[in-house]
């Protein structure tokens, strides 16, 4: 008789706690729901600047020696050998370092340096470009810069490397260069809006354009190396 009350609270018990159970599930799976839905309707959303394509390659083709001759004359008199002697000449450099509009990479065949008028240029087009997208009402980015101040020895570790535009002598020995990625954007913005990177490309190009045509810089377009490459000019 014992043995059967016992039974009985057993199945009792096992009944209760499965029923206990079932009711948590439930409650959570229905917290969870409510959590994770409004997520569910909301999209990211790409936008775009609305500006006209044009060819890269057409605009953008000032030549190497027409940007020699720029980096010759307003750059560094004597470009330097290896790092430790441009680092001796830095009274004649302008530090430069990622802001708000732009990421200074990872270099490694470079020195963040420039002449004080490609370091004012540099940030011209930095605030051109951010200018841009706030009037278009875009999500803000910041493009990236690839390469600054090479010396001599950057110069023959890029040769060595395989790099083809790494040319003996480069306006990058002058400070007077830098390159601007046209595929790598970090966006600022937190909002589910954002920019394919064409079209960020695209008012990067807009920005360069503006200047070149305004007389400051000369640009090259390099497809290989995926960069806008930037001399100075005045």
């Amino acid at each position: 008789m014992l043995n059967q009350i016992e039974h009985l609270l057993n199945i009792r018990l096992v009944l209760l706690l499965a029923g206990l159970i079932f009711v948590l599930s439930a409650c959570g799976g229905k917290s969870d729901s409510r959590l994770s839905t409004p997520d569910t309707l909301i999209e990211d959303t790409m936008v775009s600047y609305p500006g006209r394509t044009f060819s890269y390659k057409q605009k953008f083709n000032d030549t190497q020696a027409k940007q020699e001759q720029a980096a010759k004359a307003i750059g560094l008199a004597t470009p330097p050998q290896n790092r430790q002697e441009a680092v001796r000449m830095r009274s004649q450099l302008k530090r430069i370092e990622s802001n708000d509009n732009y990421i200074v990479d990872s270099l490694t065949h470079s020195i963040p340096y420039l002449v004080p008028a490609a370091a004012e240029e540099l940030e011209r087009i930095g605030e051109g470009f951010a200018d841009i997208l706030q009037r278009n009402g875009l999500p803000h980015y910041q493009f990236y810069v690839t390469s600054v101040l090479r010396t001599k020895e950057d110069i023959k570790r890029l040769q060595k490397s395989g790099n083809i535009n790494a040319t003996t002598n480069s306006c990058h020995n002058y400070g007077t260069t830098f390159d601007l990625a046209y595929f790598r954007f970090n966006k600022v913005t937190r909002t589910r809006e954002y920019m394919h990177q064409d079209n960020l490309k695209l008012v990067l190009g807009q920005v360069l354009l503006n200047e070149q045509r305004a007389g400051r810089i000369y640009v090259k377009y390099e497809y290989k190396q995926a960069c806008f490459h930037i001399t100075v000019r005045e």
